[in-house]
């Protein structure tokens, strides 16, 4: 839902979630690359995070940012799993969207 809050329409949702789902993302600059890695391992094996996995993080995004990362995909992954816990449905539309007149 992000995606089409920030402008994309469908087809480049679609498309932008497919690149993001495969892992490769060689096609993101450096910057985004570290952040990806970073919430990926974070969300999938938090336990493993280390400090110098914060400083390339860091290195790559400067330390406001970093911590602003960190903040939000710790956040994204406490609420994804309230949702689950609830069995909370996803909801169908973007309630971003205005309404069709």
């Amino acid at each position: 839902m992000l995606l089409a809050v920030a402008g994309l329409n469908e087809l480049g949702v679609k498309e932008r979630a497919k690149i993001l789902a495969s892992g490769d993302w060689s096609s993101f600059q450096a910057k985004d690359r570290a952040g990806l890695h970073f919430a990926r391992k974070l969300t999938k094996a938090p336990w493993t995070v280390q400090a110098k996995d914060v400083d390339t993080l860091t290195a790559h995004l400067g330390r406001e940012h970093a911590l602003d990362t960190i903040w939000y995909v710790c956040w994204c992954n406490y609420m994804t799993r309230v949702a689950d816990a609830f069995q909370i449905p996803l909801e169908r539309e973007n309630v971003f969207r205005e309404a069709k007149k």
